[in-house]
Formats: structure tokens, sequence, C-alpha cells
């Protein structure tokens, strides 16, 4: 089943004529995927035949061009699939994985304490918190329009009887630029998390170092734990391949444990640096998925 086809715009009809063109690009474009979801004038359903009933997700309506650069005021495509690998991982569900990287339980957060960075819409942790996981803890840049959508999205959605379990886990929302370990906020949590998600955060490439100290410092000292990272290929893979680079994950005490790359219809294929010109419409199909832990050397055995 393509990732895209449990998302659906909800709200009035749009007369825009640049959402005509958007909607109709499948037809156009057989090959074309659309890789960012709705707007501030529709919402979003997120359904899944695990779920007692589709999760209402509200998007952000930036009116600062500060809050507009940050992009949160989207559904990304690898916040889909980390959410449906978490599902799958959790619910011991089969999940077609061609390269078999990792069993679907690697995904599984049962009884574990997580924590989103960059969340956007936060849908992974939402899916994290309805499935079983211990606490769960959503951050994105601290602008007041992006982290009130946030709330907005857990109120709406992190509720027992959206639970396939009927239970919910404990879910916070809160402010954090990366790399700013100095805060009220990451001086209580340093070293607390079993997972760290993020997705479709590696598009800033000058802010590659700054999100692996996050990573790094929130995550707990264990050699147990691991950062979750998707992300897609629409702004280039030069642009966000270095975060994988041995050098700055040298610098944090991380490295990568299993990285690949999967399009919107589960195809995957090996994960390279390199892959000369990719043309956009197809390179945007395709997501890369890392885990990373600590090094050796820095993980409590």
């Amino acid at each position: 089943m393509a990732l895209t086809s449990r998302i659906s715009l909800y709200g009035p009809p749009s007369s825009d004529p640049e959402d005509y063109l958007s909607s109709s690009l499948g037809v156009i474009f057989p090959d074309d995927v659309t890789n960012q979801h709705g707007d501030a004038e529709h919402s979003l359903l997120y359904t899944s035949p695990h779920l007692p009933k589709p999760l209402h997700i509200a998007l952000a309506d930036p009116d600062r061009e500060a809050d507009r650069k940050l992009f949160s005021h989207y559904l990304w495509n690898a916040s889909l699939l980390l959410a449906e690998f978490v599902e799958a991982g959790t619910l011991g569900l089969p999940l077609d994985v061609g390269l078999r990287r990792l069993q679907p339980a690697a995904f599984n957060v049962a009884n574990l304490e997580t924590l989103e960075l960059g969340a956007g819409t936060a849908l992974p942790s939402l899916m994290a918190a309805l499935l079983g996981a211990k606490s769960v803890v959503v951050t994105d840049y601290p602008s007041e329009t992006v982290l009130d959508t946030l709330r907005k999205n857990i109120a709406a959605n992190a509720k027992t009887e959206n639970s396939p379990k009927n239970s919910l886990a404990p879910l916070t929302v809160d402010g954090h630029a990366w790399g700013e370990l100095d805060t009220p906020f990451a001086t209580e949590r340093r070293g607390r998390f079993d997972r760290v998600f993020v997705c479709d955060c590696l598009w800033m490439p000058w802010q590659h170092i700054n999100l692996l100290k996050s990573i790094a410092w929130f995550l707990k000292d264990s050699s147990d734990a691991r950062a979750w990272v998707v992300a897609g290929f629409h702004t280039g893979r030069a642009k966000m391949r270095g975060f994988f680079g041995d050098e700055l994950l040298t610098v944090a005490g991380l490295e990568v444990e299993s990285i690949w790359e999967r399009d919107c219809d589960g195809v995957e294929r090996e994960w390279v640096w390199d892959r000369g010109q990719e043309d956009i419409s197809v390179r945007k199909r395709w997501l890369v998925v890392g885990v990373l832990k600590r090094r050796a050397a820095a993980a409590e055995v």
C-alpha cells in the first residue's frame, strides 16, 4: 500500500487554482508523489486499519516569515513512514521491509520514553502515545504558532478511545531549539529518552551539528537507546547526507547502526552517498531511514 494512502484532506473545497493543479499532478504525471500534505485551510485525516478511528491533524498557519521558513506547517512523508514503522513494531504487525535491515520489532516503543525533535504535527509521537509508550515528549522550535498547533493536535487526538489498547501515555509539548542545551527543559531531561524521533529535519546542513548535539544530549546513556531519523530527498541528497558523515557523528558520540533508502511504495535499496544527478520527480519519492546509537565507548554496556 502506498505511503500516502492513509492521508486525506479535511475541510471545505478549495477554489485556489494552485490547489487544483496540485491535486491533479497525479493524473498529469502518474509517477509524481506528494511529499508534503495539507494547508492552513484544510486539516488532515490520518486513517489506519489498526486505530479505532482516524486522527485529526491540524496544521499551523504561520503569519511570520521566520515561522514559514520552518516548514512545520505541513505533514511530510518522513512522519508518515515513521508513524507506520512505530505502529507495525509496537503492535507486532508484519512490515514489508525488502532489505530486512531490521525486524519490525526494532520499532517497538512499548514501555519506552520517547522524544520527538522538530515534530511539526507530531504524528509519530501521537502513535507512540496511543500504542503503549511509557511517556512521550514532543518538541519543535520555540515559536508559539508552531507549539500551539502541536498542543491542538494532542488535545484532539491523545485520547484513550483513539488507542487500540485503550491506553494513553503521558504526552507533553515544549519548545526546543537544537543545540541549545542550557535551558530548563534541556537540563531537566538530559539522558532521559530511550528513543528519539527525527523526521525531515535534515534539509538545513548548517543545523546538522546542533541537531546531533540535541540527539546525543537527550538520548539515554545506554547501549539500547536509539534515534530514528527519517528524511526525504526532495531538497537534494547533497544537502542532507552530511548529517550521516562519520566526522559529525563522532563529535556527537554517535554512530550509524543501520541506514537504507525506501520509496513511497515500500521499495527499498542500499543507502549511498552519491547517486549522481537525480531527477526531482524521482528523488522526492525516496526517503532515508537511519538508526543511530551511542558509540560503543560512550554507552554503558
